[in-house]
């Protein structure tokens, strides 16, 4: 029969190993999924998760069809950071405006795994703030500001990239799932791979003097070295504001010239003032693209793969005339 002694010494006995227990869980927190990381826009989440799989607990801060140029974080991103084990970001001063303030609120002293290291940034004309206002005052002079191009995921050679750093970040921070974060990369690998042939074959099959696209945002600059398609910035269109008369003359004007085959606007809802554009130049009217984001889970882009599909295929459809 067990004394009151004996069982008190027993439960003591208890206590202690499961507060050791929870003290090594604690610690060992990289070997027990899922392992909390956050990525900074949806592009990269879903790499992330991709890559990660059901070892990981992702947060994207910029979701489906966000803007990670003028991102406002909340106390609730400030949260998910503090608690991550591993954040990504793109880098290349997509989230300059923001992330750093949010990783020095948030107290957090993890890792910060860039991952366009290694990639030879393009440059491009630094764009408008969120105000709308241009940022470089030496545009009154003829001389843009260049900056880097952050949107160099637009290549699926630098997505490559994007998964090998995340590849490594995730095994530093987690020994324990390596192996299986290297065969998840792997295989996401050899799905890329995939699709860039897919993609130059598509490509291939248009004529060289039509793959000419004019789009509303200058998001497509590594997609045109790498795929050989000329891709030229809107002249007179907004994309604060609908387009007046004198704008749409201006842009008619442009795709004459130039022989654009197909336009591609975010702004213009206005089916008469698309009409008219195709009418009057014979250029392609194409559908929604996407550049900075994913489409939310039931749209036609949810994925990295999935984005690049459905971009390519408007693209082609588009220039083919069809």
């Amino acid at each position: 029969m067990m004394t009151r002694h004996c069982f008190l010494k027993l439960a003591a006995v208890a206590a202690l190993t499961v507060g050791i227990g929870a003290l090594v869980c604690r610690g060992a927190l990289a070997a027990d999924p899922p392992f909390k990381v956050v990525a900074s826009f949806s592009i990269l989440g879903d790499m992330v998760k991709t890559v990660g799989g059901e070892r990981l607990q992702v947060t994207t801060l910029v979701g489906p069809d966000g803007d990670a140029h003028v991102f406002e974080p909340t106390p609730r991103d400030a949260q998910a950071i503090a608690d991550a084990a591993v954040v990504f970001v793109n880098g290349l001063g997509l989230e300059e405006g923001w992330m750093p303030r949010l990783v020095e609120a948030s107290g957090y002293k993890g890792p910060v795994v860039v991952t366009t290291k290694g990639i030879k940034p393009l440059k491009m004309e630094e764009e408008e703030d969120e105000h709308g206002k241009e940022r470089a005052s030496a545009r009154e002079h003829g001389k843009p500001h260049m900056v880097d191009d952050p949107h160099a995921w637009q290549n699926l050679a630098n997505g490559k990239v994007y998964v090998e750093n995340i590849l490594a970040g995730l095994s530093a921070a987690d020994p324990a799932g390596a192996a299986t974060y290297k065969a998840n990369a792997q295989a996401y690998l050899a799905e890329i791979d995939k699709l860039d042939a897919e993609v130059r074959a598509k490509l291939a099959a248009i004529p060289q003097a039509r793959r000419k696209i004019v789009t509303t945002h200058d998001a497509f600059q590594y997609f045109g070295r790498a795929y050989d398609v000329e891709f030229l910035a809107p002249e007179g269109i907004s994309t604060e504001a609908e387009p007046s008369a004198n704008d749409v003359a201006k842009l008619i004007k442009q795709i004459r010239s130039q022989k654009i085959t197909a336009v591609f606007f975010e702004n213009m809802s206005d089916n008469r003032l698309l009409a008219q554009i195709s009418k009057e130049t014979g250029a392609k009217i194409g559908g929604t693209v996407y550049s900075d984001a994913l489409s939310p889970p039931d749209g036609p882009a949810p994925t990295y793969l999935a984005m690049f599909r459905h971009n390519v295929q408007e693209f082609t459809h588009a220039l083919a005339g069809s």
